[in-house]
């Protein structure tokens, strides 16, 4: 085949697979969309029937607890009244859903769809980026448009590896929405034909320093999207405010904040050394490419600053006792910079790290 007619297959995979993505998405959100429904049902159990949760149930804190034995209280009460087996296991079917199972103990049949829809989107994005390095004859991530499909799909691949070891499934909306924007921008407003390298990406480091600054910046998405659930789960924050008079009732079956907190400053320190790495490996790689370190490009800049973010965030974490919502500001900052730092510094500051392809 030309290069042409496998850059066409490559496109081709790649809308395709922000189809599956868009199933994903919506399989997620009706996974929410449940949850808020169960909160709903054992909150108004709860409030027409409290004298029948039995009292060692009652006595369990938390809010997933509580919910528990409103759920619970709401089955005796049924199966008191003499209303059957099918009020029984409405009451039953409320309670699993807090955790996300059905009554036979397996996922629920959106969570199941969602997490499948992701590994298929992946697998056919995955062919559309290696057919994009085929017909390109090297490592798909020399411009704009290639970083985005690459880094796209880094960032699902550590999501889906990390639910092997934490049960992260309830940021699938936000990963699938995520990837589904970025591939949406990168697709209409960043792809270009393939061409062949600058001189100065014509290098070893060029796999070595972007695949490493992928992974970073997969690490930090996923910290990002902790944080910001986090603050919605943290009492007395304004953000936690807003969430609670838009009713997003799903957030009492999600794990608490301080949780959140201790998953995403884990996930940030890993994208904090991989961003580490990168930082060096670009210093060596500008030496070797133009004869110095560092230069004080654009680009160079906004790599350092990023790293400072998150180093403070880090720092004022485990010296400060920087906690809460201030931490998870501090996360969320320091991905807006990535963000930043891909979408605009490479579009509208110009300097030696100029390769966008646009």
């Amino acid at each position: 085949m030309t290069t042409q007619t496998l850059d066409e297959i490559s496109v081709i995979l790649i809308y395709s697979a922000m189809a599956v993505y868009a199933l994903a998405f919506v399989a997620f959100a009706l996974d929410l969309a449940r949850r808020s429904s169960t909160v709903r049902k054992a909150t108004e159990a709860a409030e027409g029937d409290v004298a029948a949760v039995p009292a060692a149930v009652g006595a369990e804190s938390g809010r997933v607890g509580m919910l528990e034995a409103a759920a619970a209280g709401s089955a005796a009460s049924s199966a008191r009244s003499g209303s059957g087996s099918e009020s029984g296991a409405a009451g039953g079917s409320s309670l699993v859903s807090l955790a996300g199972v059905d009554a036979a103990g397996k996922r629920s049949m959106a969570l199941r769809l969602g997490v499948s829809f992701t590994i298929l989107a992946w697998v056919i994005q995955l062919g559309g980026v290696i057919l994009r390095g085929i017909a390109a004859s090297r490592v798909p991530w020399a411009n704009m448009y290639e970083f985005s499909i690459t880094g796209t799909l880094l960032i699902v691949a550590v999501f889906l590896v990390l639910l092997i070891r934490e049960d992260l499934r309830f940021l699938g909306t936000f990963v699938t929405g995520l990837v589904l924007v970025l591939l949406g921008i990168s697709t209409v407003n960043y792809y270009v034909s393939v061409s062949p390298l600058p001189p100065a990406l014509q290098s070893a480091w060029l796999v070595i320093h972007v695949l490493v600054a992928i992974l970073g910046t997969a690490f930090f998405a996923l910290g990002g999207a902790l944080s910001i659930i986090q603050l919605l789960q943290t009492k007395g924050d304004s953000v936690s405010r807003i969430a609670t008079a838009l009713r997003l009732r799903f957030l009492q079956t999600l794990p608490d904040s301080d949780t959140l907190e201790r998953l995403a400053y884990r996930v940030n320190i890993v994208g904090f050394v991989l961003w580490t790495f990168t930082l060096i490996a670009g210093a060596i790689w500008a030496e070797r490419a133009w004869g110095r370190y560092w230069g004080w490009d654009t680009k160079e800049v906004w790599t350092f600053i990023i790293w400072v973010i998150y180093a403070g965030y880090i720092h004022a974490r485990a010296t400060r006792g920087w906690r809460g919502s201030r931490s998870a500001w501090l996360a969320i900052v320091g991905f807006s910079a990535v963000l930043f730092n891909f979408g605009v510094v490479n579009i509208f500051f110009k300097g030696l790290h100029s390769y966008s392809g646009l």
